[in-house]
Parts: structure tokens; sequence; C-alpha cells
């Protein structure tokens, strides 16, 4: 395997997940008595860009396929940041009824909705013909395609470059990210803007956030890493942000590599210091993870195995990928979890890969009445347990088990 930026040889490995089914292939109940199909979770360093990253053992279309099961406006603290993001981006860069704004990744249209509120021009690109549907029936123009250089070349064309070209959490999900980044250089406008959002590799490491590891994930970026390879296909970053999302996210602001219109911020050579004041320039800054994560699994199977032989129930809330990554790596099944509350009702009675728990809606928590809901998106726990305050009615605590496993 070839680093999929500078093409050095990987040989670093900065952590073996060992193997689990893709994170969304929820199954049904006639797939329980199937073979499922497992896949390596070994994830290595580049020691020559610091790209850290698994391989495509299952493909991307295979992943965001039309079943896709991730819907983002069920969260609403996401929405609420959705929102927010649009009025900030409106108010900084002027945008206005004569301004393009493109979405990469743009899911149910839970961001581009904000957008067509305040009549600024959009379009969204999303592969997953599903969730694109739901932002079709809100009259958000969607294109359900990847995107990339071919799809680039076409819009623009056809006079569709981006006064704001954005995505969230979309560049650490892309295969081919030199194709990605080079696509968007051509869809943007000379004077355009490029704003992305994905987890800043920096609290992975700190913060043991093994479980945001899976398959659909085949990048782990750090801003060093990122301004190569946006260097590289002539964009430059001149502005980035450090924001709570996903347990600590970078919003990177990037512009044609001639566009002399908008200053550098200080904060991009401040951020870069960071970095590599942090050592996430050094090999050695990657090598101290597997053992963490060993503990994480050691405390969680004690937990529950304690709870089991104490006679006491332990449910979980949200079937997200990363708290598949959790229970596979650790090897929870559902004689030691009963089931799993989720909003989405595409995740609604149907079971978590591998571990085979099943996942249901809310009303099940209130009549079963756990004694303990294990949050398994612990970065939204302050919406759950807000959400769910009324577990402590009947006694019912919460457990987070990232970084490490606490009971509140």
């Amino acid at each position: 395997m070839r680093c999929r930026f500078c093409k050095t040889p990987l040989v670093h490995v900065f952590i073996d997940l060992v193997n689990s089914p893709a994170s969304n292939s929820f199954l049904t109940s006639q797939q329980l008595n199937e073979p499922e199909t497992f896949y390596p979770l070994k994830v290595f360093t580049c020691h020559t860009c610091f790209l850290v990253q698994v391989d495509e053992y299952k493909k991307s279309d295979a992943i965001f396929d039309n079943d896709y099961a991730y819907f983002s406006s069920f969260s609403t603290s996401w929405l609420a940041h959705a929102k927010r993001y649009v009025d900030t981006m409106t108010n900084r860069f002027d945008l206005n009824a004569d301004s393009q704004v493109v979405e990469i990744a743009s899911n149910d249209g839970y961001l581009l909705q904000y957008f067509v509120e305040k009549q600024v021009p959009v379009l969204g690109i999303e592969p997953t013909a599903n969730t694109a549907a739901v932002a079709i029936g809100k009259s958000i123009p969607t294109i359900t395609r990847f995107f990339g250089t071919e799809l680039a070349n076409e819009l623009s064309s056809q006079g569709k470059k981006a006064d704001l070209l954005l995505g969230n959490n979309v560049l650490a999900h892309v295969p081919d990210i030199v194709d990605f980044v080079a696509g968007m250089q051509l869809l943007l406008k000379p004077s355009g803007i490029i704003t992305m959002e994905f987890p800043h590799v920096m609290n992975l490491v700190d913060y043991n956030q093994f479980d945001t590891i899976y398959h659909e994930h085949f990048s782990y970026l750090s801003f060093h890493t990122v301004s190569q390879i946006f260097a590289a296909q002539g964009l430059t970053m001149f502005d980035v942000e450090e924001i709570p999302t996903h347990g600590g996210s970078l919003r990177i602001y990037a512009k044609q590599a001639d566009n002399d219109t908008l200053p550098i911020s200080p904060n991009v050579a401040a951020l870069l210091k960071k970095e590599i004041d942090a050592g996430l320039t050094s090999m050695t800054y990657y090598s101290g993870l597997q053992p963490k994560a060993l503990q994480v699994k050691l405390n969680l199977l004690g937990f529950l195995i304690d709870q089991k032989r104490l006679g006491k129930s332990v449910a979980a809330y949200g079937a997200a990928a990363k708290g598949n990554t959790l229970l596979n790596f650790c090897g929870v099944k559902n004689d030691l979890i009963s089931f799993v509350v989720d909003a989405n009702p595409a995740k609604q009675t149907k079971f978590l890969p591998a571990s085979h728990i099943p996942v249901v809606q809310e009303d099940v928590l209130k009549r079963e009445k756990p004694d303990y809901v294990l949050i398994l998106p612990w970065n939204l726990t302050d919406e759950i347990t807000r959400q769910l305050a009324y577990i402590r009615d009947w006694g019912g605590q919460f457990v987070i088990p990232i970084p490490e496993l606490t009971i509140q």
C-alpha cells in the first residue's frame, strides 16, 4: 500500500483494530442468518507527509450506496451547527442572490436549507440516492454523483462555478483525495472560497478517539498534511478554526493560490506551530494509540460483564458508526447490551453489524427502563443526556466510553 497523497510506501502501523464489517452495514432480521463480510481495519501513518490512512478495503461506491443509513438532520445539535455556519458565512463573505453555494456531500439538505431560506442559490452534490431524495423533496437542487475532477469539469463547462464551495465531514471519506481536491480547484471561481470541516487527528490521538476509525474514513487529517494536499492542487489556506464538533474538528478556509484579495490569517501559522509543537510531524507521536485503545476495551468489557453478573441491564443510545467500531473491537454482542435506541427510522428494526444488537425506537427505552444507557456517539453526550434525562426517574445512569469509561 502506498500513501494516497505522496505515494510513499506505508510501513508504519498507527493502530490495528483487527477487522469488522463496514460500520453502516445494518442488517435486516433475514440477514442475521447469512454470513457477514469482515474487512481489515489496520491504519497506517505516512512517514513522509504524515497522512494517517486506511486502505480502501471496501470500495466507496459500495459503502455510500442507495441504502446509506446516515441522515444528518436527526441531530438537533448538528442542525444548529449548520445554521450558525450559514449565518456566519453569509455575513463574512457577503453572500446573496447573485452568489453560488455548492456543498459536496450535502446529505439530506441539513445545511443548504438555511441558505435557501436566505435566497442564496445552492447546489448539492450527494452520491447516496436516498439522502439526496430527501434534499430534493426540500426543493434543494441535488446531483446524485460522486465528486471529483470529472464532475467538476462538467459543472464548470455549464457555468456553475462556486463562490462558496463547502464540505463537512467529507474530506476524510474520499479514497482519491488528490482527485477530489483537484476537482474543488476546478469548480471554484477565481475569487471563491472553500470551507471544509473534518475531525482533527490531534484530538483522535490525544483523546483516544480510536472509535472514529472505520472503513468510511479513508484518511485522518492534520492541518499540516491537508495544507500540503491543497497546495499541490493550486489552493492556499487563508484561515483555520478549531471547532468542537465530532470531538474536536478543524474548519479550513482555502482560496485559489493566485487570489490576493483574501489576506492570510495569523491562525494559519499558529495552528501549524501548534501541531509541530505537539509532535504531529514526528513518527513518535503516532505510536501510542494501540495500548490506550486496549485499555478502553478492557474497561468496557469489565463493566458490561460485571453488570451482567449483578443482574443489571444495559442498553445503548445512538446506532452510530463510531459505536460499531467500538463494539466490534471490544467483541461486544447482544448478550451484554440488550438494544440500542436511535431516532433514525432507516436504522430502526434493523441490527448492528457483527454485534447483532437490535435498533429500536425510544419508547422501548421508556418501557424497559435499563439500569445503564451506554452513549455510543459520545460527541453528542450533552444533547443525549438532556434528551434522556428521564432515565434518572428510575435510577438509570449514563455510561460514556471515550476517552475513558465514566458513569454519570
